[in-house]
C-alpha cells in the first residue's frame, strides 16, 4: 500500500482525496504538495516512492529535480536586486554586462531576459549539454550571439539558458554565482531546503526523475525555426537530470532540487506582499512589477499561448484553464511540477513529483490538485 503522509486542514480533505486517488491509480509515483494561505500551511502532504520500482518511500525530506520551477527562484533572485536598487528592469542589459551589446543586442533590456523575450533562447550551433555546465563560458557565448528574433516582440522560452542570463547579471552585480546568491539571500534567510546544484551529502535522499512516456525529439521541428534552434542549442533528454554532471551544475533554468515545502517557503512571500515568517523579503511595489505584462501570444519555442510578466507567467485560460484569473504569478516544471502564487488570496500552491507527465506545462495531476484546492478555498470562504 502506498502511504500518504502529512496534514491538511479539515476543509481541504478533498485535496488529500485527490492525491490518494492519483497514488492508487499509479499515475503518481512520489510527490509533495503544499498550500500556504497567508502563512498557514493548510495542506502539507508527501508520499509514494522515490523510485520507479516503488521500493524506496518518499520521505518528508525527499528532494527531486524540479526542472523549470528553478526559473521562479532565479527570477526572485533578480527581484531581490531590483528591490535593493541595484538592478533596473528597464535598463539595457549592457549597462551591467557590456559584452551583451554585441550583434545588435544593445537595446535588449533586463526585463526581456526575465520575460523570455530577449531573442537569445539558447546557444548557437554547435552546442552540447556539457557546454552549459561551464556557466561563465556559456554566458559569454550567449553575449556574442545575434538574437534569433527581434527582442521584445514575442516570447521564446529560454529553456536551459534562463539561469545563465540572469546568473551573469547577478554575478556582475554581486560577484557571486547564481546558486551561491540564491543560497545566501533566499535559502538561508528563509530556512528552505532547496539547492541549485546538489551537494554530495544530498544525493542519497534525491528522487530520480522518471522520464515522460515520450521524450521530446527536436529533429521533428522545422530547422529554420526558433524552436528548433532552442531545443538543439543544446539537445537534452529527461534522463540527464539523474546524472552527476547535471546535479552538480549551476543551471538556474532547470536543475533546482527541492520539494513542495522548500519551494513554497521561497515563493510564498510573493503572495503575501513580500512578507515571510522570518521578516520582509521584498517591498510590495517590487512584487507589483511582476504584473507588468511583457508579451501575450504564441511562444516561439514551446508553442503555448502565454502571457509573460516579469519573471513569471500570468493567467491565460487558453493554456491552463484550471488557473483562475486574477493577480496570479506562476510557472511549472517539465513533467508537471507547479508553483502558483495567488496574491488576491495570499495563497501559494507548490507541487513537486518524480513521475513526469507528457505535457509541456502542467499535467492532469496538477490540474486535479489545483482544482480541488480552489474548490476547498471557495468552500472555506463561504463557511
Amino acid at each position: 500500500m502506498t502511504e500518504l503522509n502529512g496534514t491538511v486542514s479539515p476543509i481541504f480533505e478533498p485535496v488529500r482525496d485527490a492525491v490518494e486517488h492519483q497514488l492508487r491509480s499509479g499515475a503518481e509515483v512520489g510527490l509533495s504538495l503544499v498550500v500556504d494561505v497567508d502563512g498557514q500551511q493548510v495542506v502539507n502532504l508527501w508520499g509514494g516512492h522515490r523510485d520507479a520500482a516503488r521500493t524506496h518511500p518518499w520521505q518528508r525530506d525527499t528532494i527531486t529535480n524540479v526542472w523549470s520551477i528553478t526559473k521562479t527562484v532565479a527570477g526572485l533572485a533578480a527581484l531581490l536586486l531590483v528591490d535593493a536598487g541595484e538592478l533596473d528592469l528597464y535598463a539595457p542589459v549592457a549597462r551591467y554586462w557590456p559584452e551583451f551589446a554585441a550583434n545588435g543586442k544593445q537595446n535588449v533590456e533586463v526585463r526581456h531576459l526575465l520575460s523570455h523575450t530577449s531573442g537569445v533562447s539558447g546557444l548557437d550551433h554547435p552546442a552540447r549539454l556539457d557546454d552549459l555546465y561551464d556557466v561563465r563560458a556559456a554566458a559569454s557565448r550567449m553575449a556574442s550571439q545575434k538574437p534569433w528574433w527581434e527582442p521584445g516582440t514575442a516570447s521564446g522560452y529560454h529553456v536551459l539558458n534562463y539561469g545563465h542570463l540572469i546568473g551573469e547579471l547577478v554575478h556582475r552585480l554581486t560577484g557571486l554565482p547564481l546558486r551561491d546568491f540564491v543560497h545566501q539571500h533566499l535559502v538561508q534567510p528563509l530556512g528552505a531546503d532547496f539547492r541549485i546544484g546538489l551537494r554530495d551529502v544530498d544525493v542519497e535522499r534525491v528522487a530520480d526523475v522518471i522520464s515522460p512516456p515520450l521524450d521530446f525529439d527536436p529533429s521533428t521541428l522545422e530547422h529554420d525555426t526558433v524552436a528548433y534552434k532552442t531545443f538543439t542549442g543544446p539537445s537534452f533528454s529527461a534522463t540527464a537530470a539523474n546524472t552527476p554532471a547535471w546535479r552538480a551544475a549551476d543551471l538556474g533554468a532547470a536543475n533546482g532540487h527541492g520539494n513542495a515545502q522548500s519551494v513554497a517557503e521561497i515563493l510564498a512571500p510573493i503572495a503575501r506582499a513580500g512578507a515571510s515568517a522570518r521578516g520582509q523579503l521584498l517591498k510590495p511595489d517590487t512584487i507589483g512589477l511582476i504584473f507588468d505584462e511583457q508579451s501575450s501570444g504564441t511562444d516561439l519555442v514551446n508553442g503555448l499561448h502565454l502571457r509573460w510578466g516579469i519573471g513569471y507567467a500570468l493567467p491565460d485560460r487558453r493554456t491552463l484553464s484550471w488557473i483562475p484569473d486574477g493577480r496570479i504569478a506562476f510557472w511549472g516544471g517539465w513533467g508537471g511540477s507547479m508553483a502558483i502564487m495567488d496574491l488576491d488570496r495570499r495563497m501559494t500552491i507548490s507541487y513537486a513529483m518524480n513521475n513526469m507527465g507528457a505535457d509541456i506545462l502542467g499535467s492532469q495531476r496538477a490540474a486535479a490538485y489545483t482544482t480541488a484546492i480552489y474548490r476547498a478555498l471557495g468552500t472555506r470562504a463561504h463557511a
